[in-house]
This record gives C-alpha cells, structure tokens and sequence, in this order.
C-alpha cells in the first residue's frame, strides 16, 4: 500500500472509532428527515466523501470502478477468515469466477450463503466485496461462495442474471464436492445482487431447479417502473444518488420496455412459492421503499418474510464492516438471520 494510502485508511479508521460526541463535535449537529436521525457514523462519512471526491456521477464507469474498490477495501477493514480459494467454472459466455470463504473452526459439510454483489449492475466485483463475504462467513458460521458475474454496459441485461442462476445451479449441483450441505444453501445480495439473488430464486421456482432454502436481500432493488417516496427524500447527499441510479439504469437495460420484466423488477415476478425472505433496508436509502414494498408484496404472496429497516444508516452499509459500530452491528444482524434461517 502506497504511503497516501496507509494514510488515508488510518484518517477513516481514526474517524470511525472516535466516540459518538467527538463525531458530533467534528462533523455537527444530527441530520434529520422527518423522525428518522442519521447515524453520527454516517454524517461522518458523508462529510469524508464530500472532501474526498466529486459526485462519481460526473466520473467514467471505469473510474468508479477503481473508486468503489478502494473505498471498500478502506471501509470494510481486515477480516480474519479461515481460508479463501477461488476458481472458475464454465458460464454461458465464458468463465465465471467464485470465491470460497471457510470460516474457522468449520468442519464438515456445512450451510452456505451464494453472494451476488451490489454495484448498480455496472460496478462491485469479488474485491469490492471481500470483506463483507469474509466477515459474514464468521459470523454465521456458513461458506459464502461469491459470484463475480458480467457487468455492464459491456454486457447488460441478461448477462448478469444468466451468469447467476448458471453460478447458482452448479454450486448446488456441486455441493456434495465443495463441503456444503445441498438442502441448506441460501442466496443472498447487496443492492443490484439483491435484485440478482431474489430473480435467482423466481427462476429456480419457475424453472424447476434448486430453490434456495433463504433469500437474503440486503436494500434490493426492486422495481424500475415505480419512483417511490424514498427516493425524492434521499436520492441527493446520501451516497447513492438519482443521477448514478439514473447511469447504471441506462448501463443495465438496453430497452427501456424492459423495465416490467420480472427479471428487472421482481416485484412484477410471480411472487408465489418463493422460499423465506429475510429483507433489509436502511432509513436514509433512496431504495428504502422499494425493498419494503417487496417485503410486503412477498407477504401478500404466502411468503414466509423478515423485514429489519436499520435506522440511521445509508445505502452501501454492507461493505463497512471495518468501520465504526454502527454498520458492522447491523451486518452481524443479518448474519445471524441467515444463520437462524439456515438451520
């Protein structure tokens, strides 16, 4: 690591673990909305990013690419796991890279969580993520394969939904092998690999394949017919924003009547039969309200649901696992649903 930095991840390490008055005092009073009040861990960042960087909507995909990956290397820490391997298996359009994380002290055929990383389907790949895979292996004691499936614009939809359901089909079809327990594998994502985790799931009931014991949806995407009350409130100065919603919505769809397809929105998605869900979203997320209008939609389905709203926290809370209390907290939340769901 360049000496900028080793400074740079001490000055976010310094900030997130200062105690919550010297936050206040540094970065001032609590930001509000309504009877929602934003995590001093949050505003703390927020401030950070603002210094730190012009809006990555004015920037190329490229360049954000580079961005997110760093930040999430500064964000999420050093997680100790018990091993990591990787290896590629045979795609629909070439080679799709996995990677293994094996908890410590696990032995045996074990639980498993598939992970499609978040990234507006334009950014995020097996780095971006490495930590928040890491640290949710430990926590709930599951393998956690990760899925470093095709981005676009380069390759937009179908690409990455293909690439997916053909990662999740062969770890199930490969479970016996790789030490997992084929009836207790679950698939989850962050964001855009909520949207990928839970359409996953529809396909698999629609198609006949393996259905996943769980759903984990993490602030999923969910519909991109519908602009919901969450996202005027916080689509400006809460990291994810209308305009890079707007950007990754153009990368992603190469026709704009696409928009209903229930491999886009899922909530437009035969929504019966689907497996437990265990639904999160943040108070200050733009996509807020579209993955508790999922939630609900599961319900009036029959669908077993959980659904946690983490008070205070942004979009992209996943990925901060190394930073401050308030995030990693929410992380081993939802960690130990999945355990609770994979039992």
């Amino acid at each position: 690591m360049s000496v900028s930095g080793r400074v740079r991840r001490a000055a976010i390490a310094a900030v997130g673990a200062a105690p919550r008055p010297v936050k206040r005092a540094m970065f001032g009073a609590p930001r509000r909305h309504g009877d929602q009040v934003l995590h001093p861990d949050m505003q703390a960042l927020l401030a950070l990013m603002r210094l730190e960087a012009p809006d990555p909507a004015s920037t190329p995909i490229s360049r954000q690419r580079r961005d997110l990956a760093r930040a999430d290397r500064l964000l999420g820490g050093t997680q100790p796991i018990g091993a990591v391997t990787e290896r590629q298996i045979a795609g629909p359009a070439g080679p799709i890279r996995l990677r293994f994380y094996t908890p410590r002290d696990l032995v045996g055929p074990s639980p498993a969580l598939v992970w499609l990383h978040g990234g507006g389907f334009t950014l995020g790949d097996l780095e971006s993520h490495d930590a928040l895979c890491r640290f949710v292996a430990e926590q709930a004691m599951v393998r956690v394969v990760a899925v470093d499936y095709r981005l676009a614009p380069e390759h937009p939809f179908p690409s990455a939904v293909q690439d997916c359901v053909a990662a999740w089909t062969w770890v199930c079809e490969n479970a016996s092998a790789l030490a997992i327990d084929a009836d207790r594998i679950a698939v989850g994502g962050d964001s855009a690999g909520g949207n990928l985790a839970t359409v996953v799931a529809q396909e698999m009931v629609r198609s006949g394949g393996p259905v996943p014991r769980l759903q984990l949806l993490v602030y999923p995407v969910t519909d991109f017919t519908t602009i919901r009350q969450s996202r005027r409130d916080f689509g400006r100065g809460y990291f994810l924003t209308e305009d890079l919603m707007e950007e990754f919505t153009g990368a992603y769809l190469v026709r704009d009547e696409d928009r209903t397809d229930p491999r886009i929105s899922p909530i437009h998605g035969d929504l019966h039969d689907l497996p437990p869900a265990h639904v999160v979203t943040a108070a200050f997320d733009p996509l807020r309200d579209e993955g508790e209008a999922y939630a609900e939609a599961l319900r009036e389905a029959g669908v077993g649901v959980s659904l946690v709203r983490e008070p205070g926290l942004i979009h992209g809370f996943a990925t901060m696992v190394g930073f401050g209390t308030a995030a990693p907290a929410a992380v081993r939340r939802f960690a130990a649903e999945l355990q609770r769901g994979l039992v």
